[in-house]
């Protein structure tokens, strides 16, 4: 998750990203309610539990920023 989390910030300059290592940093864990790792935030939305990949994190990051994502169509033939 963290680099995909990296590789977002480096193809924006909208998007940063911060790795905290829980270990390290007790009242960054308890300040978030750290029960796991890893644990994703974006915009301190809903976490986002373990490693999911990438395209996960892209959408987290596209609805905070508002941006509405739409699925394209799935089978058959294009219509005319």
């Amino acid at each position: 998750m963290a680099r995909a989390a990296f590789q977002l910030a480096m193809s924006s300059a909208r998007i940063t990203a911060d790795v905290v290592e829980v270990q390290e940093f007790p009242d960054v864990a308890q300040r978030y309610q750290v029960r796991g790792v890893p644990m994703t935030l974006v915009n301190e939305g809903a976490p986002i539990m373990g490693n999911v990949g990438g395209a996960k994190l892209l959408l987290a990051v596209l609805d905070a920023g508002g941006v509405a994502m739409i699925a394209p169509p799935t089978g058959g033939e294009p219509s005319s």
